[in-house]
């Protein structure tokens, strides 16, 4: 009605009150809310770059609820590890629930992308290492050109893991992996610790590092930037939602994320995918990041360039004996034009210039090496990556066992980047020590609970060392002592 009806109808001894209409909408999920603006507070609302059409997302996982309204049909069965068959039907949820987080109509970062089910886990949601190398290797085997791989899931390093990851980033599968949720070093996890991966610890909606309970994110080196993990609500196999925690509910932000930019620039390479989703996150804004890189998934940006903005790429190879390093800067492109300039920052405090510069460091380590490059319109593009210079330090990693007061140590997960660790020293903690990839220690007998710290120290040819320490508690009495490995 217009200002003079509703003035008439206020007058009305029987009307309380006139009031405008206004227009009412659900708002956003926390987490969509979160990853299209830069800062908080939030604004209730969630606006992608595109929809994700004509890219096929991999969910990797418990299977999926294909039926579930909110998918809209665009869900369908790959295979299923757990049963050998082709129906990778969910009866579990975790897996439903991060392809809602991928592309649901309501829910989802990218909501027109397709999806397939992969079933690696049971309906008690754990699988084992060889389902998921072999499902690994079918989706590489069976993904088209346009394809995004997203594993929630995690366990301690593998190497098999790993390299079946390795050579699925190498045919061009753009994977977005958890961090794992036990407030460790994500380098000891697989896969979160594969090369060539996004791997996405958790943030809350207050951005710190995700903590639950005696649990949190995962962190480290290997976390390559943070995505909403806490109370993330999406679609369930019974058909309704709910609001889980973990980095499992951060990781498929991320892989909607490389969807759309999938979407947007098909045929653009796994590297140049990373590189952009990562340098175009918002940094410095998550708290107690652990020695992460402090990043947090942005999305507005992406999927929206500048149709005549250069693209930066790069590759490095560094000596595995000296801090020598090459790079490579030739797949840079520019799509109306061309690129005339290249400008390198090695990441320890000296510059360069050329599509193939050389650098030699003064000391081994690792270096955030950053190229710009500009093209005849003096439009720039710039994107960052680390150079391993140098021979690389071990990654001490070990399990341990326990019946009775005997407790069995197995070093063997230990890694070292060039493969040649040549010692394994243990410390027990009660003043014994010993050698070897495994070995065996019967801990003292005494009166009461006393905790132990095991260590092990492992060294490579080139003296470099690594060392990791794990809590054993053993309980004493008159007539036994138990020991008790403490997860920390």
């Amino acid at each position: 009605m217009s200002e003079r009806q509703a003035k008439r109808l206020a007058a009305d001894p029987a009307v309380r009150y006139v009031e405008r209409n206004g227009v009412v909408r659900t708002s956003e999920t926390w987490g969509l809310d979160r990853v299209d603006q830069r800062d908080l507070p939030l604004d209730d609302s969630y606006a992608a770059p595109n929809d994700g059409s004509g890219v096929t997302a991999y969910v990797v996982d418990t299977g999926i609820a294909f039926d579930h309204p909110e998918l809209e049909g665009r869900a369908t069965s790959g295979y299923d590890f757990i049963d050998n068959d082709s129906d990778a039907s969910d009866c579990h949820g975790h897996g439903t629930h991060v392809a809602g987080t991928i592309g649901s109509k309501t829910y989802g970062i990218a909501k027109n992308v397709d999806m397939v089910a992969v079933r690696v886990l049971n309906c008690g949601g754990s699988g084992s290492w060889d389902q998921v190398i072999a499902a690994v290797d079918w989706v590489t085997e069976n993904a088209p050109e346009a394809a995004v791989g997203n594993m929630s899931l995690g366990g301690s390093r593998s190497t098999s893991v790993n390299d079946a990851v390795a050579a699925s980033v190498e045919a061009g599968v753009a994977w977005a992996v958890a961090a794992g949720n036990d407030a460790k070093d994500a380098c000891e996890v697989s896969p979160a610790s594969a090369p060539g991966v996004l791997t996405v610890g958790a943030s809350d909606s207050e951005d710190r590092r995700s903590l639950w309970g005696t649990k949190g994110s995962n962190w480290g080196e290997c976390v390559e930037l943070f995505a909403p993990g806490s109370n993330v609500t999406s679609i369930t196999q019974d058909g309704k939602t709910a609001a889980w925690n973990g980095t499992s509910m951060a990781t498929p932000h991320v892989a909607g994320a490389v969807v759309l930019v999938t979407s947007a620039e098909p045929g653009i390479s796994v590297a140049d995918v990373n590189a952009l989703v990562l340098d175009t996150a918002t940094t410095n804004v998550i708290s107690d990041p652990m020695d992460s890189p402090n990043r947090l998934l942005y999305v507005d940006d992406l999927g929206a360039r500048d149709p005549g903005a250069p693209l930066a790429s790069f590759t490095s190879t560094c000596s595995e004996t000296t801090p020598d390093c090459t790079f490579d800067a030739s797949r840079s492109s520019d799509p109306d034009g061309t690129i005339s300039s290249y400008a390198w920052e090695f990441g320890d405090g000296t510059t360069g210039t050329g599509v193939k510069p050389s650098h030699k460091y003064s000391k081994n380590g690792t270096y955030t090496v950053k190229l710009t490059v500009t093209d005849n319109s003096g439009k720039t593009a710039t994107t960052s990556r680390r150079a391993l210079a140098g021979p690389q330090p071990p990654r001490a990693s070990f399990s341990v066992t326990c019946q009775k007061d005997v407790c069995s140590f197995d070093g063997s997960a230990s890694s070292d980047p060039n493969d040649d660790i040549v010692s394994y020293a243990w410390d027990f903690g009660d003043g014994k020590t010993a050698a070897g990839v495994k070995t065996g220690h019967t801990y003292p007998s005494g009166p009461q609970s006393i905790v132990y710290t095991a260590k092990l120290t492992v060294t490579d040819s080139f003296d470099n060392k690594s060392t990791i320490g794990k809590q054993i508690r053993c309980h004493g009495s008159p007539y036994m002592t138990f020991c008790i490995p403490m997860t920390f």
